[in-house]
């Protein structure tokens, strides 16, 4: 009896330390492991269900699912006291023209010259403060002064055809009488400026477009360009004198300037613009972006 208990004490102490060591042994996990410096995954791997509902990720609406509202005006200071600035319109010139650059950009524009003596005068100002325009010539005087049209085209302002003759009813006249006035306009330019120079706009005399004048220029490559300012700087009979006039035209250049207006003004036989905008430029600069068309 006595020996079979100590077998079975023996058995069971056998079977206790097997089980020990046993559990000394760790399970080896190296195969679940990532590779050295390959990605492991997470809970946030994936697409983000608040990122995807995000107004962010999409075109900015508002909550009723309406167009964000456009921008407003904002009022700035400078040294001349408050200042609004109002963002681009929309809407065209005459008949479809183009009255805006199509950008916050502000474009200067000068018609009818060239002017022997006024043109050198405004290129001049714009050399000296670092400012392109857009010219928009006569044939006749382009003709008549090609120095000018040399220079206009070789100091980087962009040019513009504005007929032979400045004929106010010029979309009245007959067809072929029109093929021939920009045609002739555009051939005095490139004459003097050279045979490639581009001429890339047109503008009718006073303004007064058609759809079927607008169709010639196109067909000539000739963009139509209208205006969104206009001081009025041809008409003197509002102001008594020379000082009135060159004060009025600076108020309302600063009242109708506007992100993305074509400002109209006039070169030829005007020697009052000039001065006015040896004031103009510098607010416009301050303000606004100036670029040639």
């Amino acid at each position: 009896m006595s020996r079979r208990r100590t077998a079975v004490v023996l058995l069971v102490t056998s079977l206790l330390a097997m089980s020990a060591c046993g559990s000394d042994k760790k399970p080896d996990h190296s195969a679940a492991l990532p590779a050295t410096g390959a990605p492991t995954a997470s809970a946030t791997d994936g697409p983000s269900p608040t990122a995807a509902a995000s107004p962010s990720a999409g075109p900015s609406a508002s909550k009723s699912g309406k167009p964000s509202p456009k921008p407003s005006a904002s009022t700035v200071k400078g040294p001349e006291g408050t200042f609004v600035i109002r963002p681009p319109g929309t809407g065209h010139g005459a008949a479809g023209s183009q009255s805006r650059t199509g950008s916050t950009a502000v474009a200067l524009t000068f018609d009818d010259g060239p002017d022997p003596v006024n043109t050198p005068k405004i290129l001049d100002l714009l050399r000296d403060t670092g400012v392109k325009a857009t010219f928009c010539l006569v044939g006749f005087r382009a003709r008549d002064n090609p120095g000018l049209v040399r220079r206009i085209a070789a100091e980087g302002h962009t040019l513009c055809n504005h007929s032979w003759q400045h004929l106010t009813d010029l979309a009245k006249k007959e067809p072929g009488y029109i093929d021939w006035d920009l045609k002739h306009t555009n051939e005095a330019i490139r004459a003097a400026a050279g045979a490639n120079v581009p001429i890339r706009y047109f503008r009718a005399p006073g303004g007064n477009f058609t759809p079927g004048l607008i169709a010639k220029a196109k067909d000539m490559g000739m963009a139509s360009i209208y205006w969104d300012a206009d001081p009025a700087d041809w008409n003197h009979s509002k102001d008594s004198d020379d000082a009135a006039h060159i004060k009025r035209v600076i108020a309302e250049v600063k009242k109708q300037v506007r992100q993305g207006s074509i400002i109209l003004s006039h070169d030829n036989k005007q020697p009052d613009t000039i001065i006015a905008y040896q004031t103009l430029i510098p607010f416009l600069k301050q303000y606004f972006t100036l670029e040639a068309l």
